[in-house]
Order: C-alpha cells, then sequence, then structure tokens
C-alpha cells in the first residue's frame, strides 16, 4: 500500500489513516479496503491507484473490483443499502456485517456508525474470521471518531489527492 499523504489533516484524520494502513497492512489476504459515507461517497482507502505505477501493476495483477477504491466504494455501498433494506423487511434488526463469498475471493462489509461502512475486498485464501475481527477492531477503534467534520475533512482530502494526481 502506497501510504497517502497525511499532511495538515487533523489528528483524528491521521489516526484513521493509521488504522487503515494497519488493517491491510497485518491482515494476510486483504487486497482492498474502502470506508464509505452514508450517502455513499468514499471518505477513506487502501487505494494506492492514485499513480502511475499504481495503475501499470494492478492492470498486469488485478487485485480488486477493476483494481479502483472508488468501484469497491460503489459496491459496498450498494451492498449495504440492500442489506439495510432486506433486515427493515425482515424485522430482525440492523444489519452489523455482511459477507460475499466468491471463486478468486471475498468481500466483506461492516457498519461503523451513523450508516457509514467499512469495506474489505479479501483474497480467495484469506482466513475470513481474522479478516473479520480485524474489521471489528477497525470498527471499534474508528466508529467513535467519524464525526460530520471528520467526514468532510477526509472528503476534501481524498479531492485534493485525486486533483494532484490527475495533472
Amino acid at each position: 500500500m502506497t501510504a497517502p499523504s497525511t499532511f495538515g489533516l487533523s489528528s483524528e484524520a491521521r489516526n484513521l489513516h493509521w488504522l487503515l494502513t494497519n488493517l491491510v497492512e497485518e491482515v494476510p489476504g486483504i487486497q482492498s479496503v474502502a470506508v464509505v459515507s452514508s450517502d455513499g461517497l468514499l471518505l477513506l482507502s487502501s487505494d494506492p491507484g492514485h499513480t502511475a505505477e499504481a495503475r501499470a501493476a494492478r492492470d498486469d495483477k488485478p487485485t480488486g473490483p477493476r483494481g479502483s477504491s472508488a468501484d469497491l466504494a460503489t459496491i459496498v455501498s450498494g451492498i449495504g443499502s440492500l442489506t439495510v433494506g432486506a433486515a427493515k423487511l425482515m424485522t430482525f434488526g440492523g444489519v452489523r456485517h455482511t459477507m460475499v463469498a466468491m471463486e478468486e475471493g471475498s468481500l466483506f462489509v461492516m457498519s461503523i456508525s451513523d450508516g457509514s461502512l467499512l469495506g474489505v475486498h479479501g483474497a480467495a485464501d484469506c482466513d475470513m474470521s481474522v479478516v473479520a475481527y480485524h474489521m471489528a477492531l477497525f470498527v471499534g477503534r474508528a466508529g467513535h471518531v467519524l464525526t460530520p467534520e471528520l467526514r468532510n475533512e477526509l472528503r476534501k482530502s481524498l479531492e485534493t489527492e485525486s486533483a494532484g494526481s490527475a495533472r
């Protein structure tokens, strides 16, 4: 993972970046991670895809949904919305987590707070229980700091980063 610049960010935003980096680096089999707001916008990502080298490496060996954090965020948001609707129809309470197992990988979606979601794309051979455990740790540590102000700061940070890499 290519660490995004955290220069100029608040201590809460730097802490979330650090937690995300640790999640990706410490848990075997995690290929990409996205934190998505309740309105479906990407807040934080492990995607190093903002650089040309990362895009080229991704094209040689795809490691995520089309290799893009935006694609992962879209999928996570859609699955989150679908499962919330299903839970309302079934009247079984709120959705805590969702897991989709595929032939070549897995997708995990976990509620953080106020409708925000943590999405993880894992390799086919990842230990699902280890991934779920570490996701729960991330959610427990990150959930209380995802204030409206921090979500806004993270969005602006991603916009600035995207604008800088487009040049």
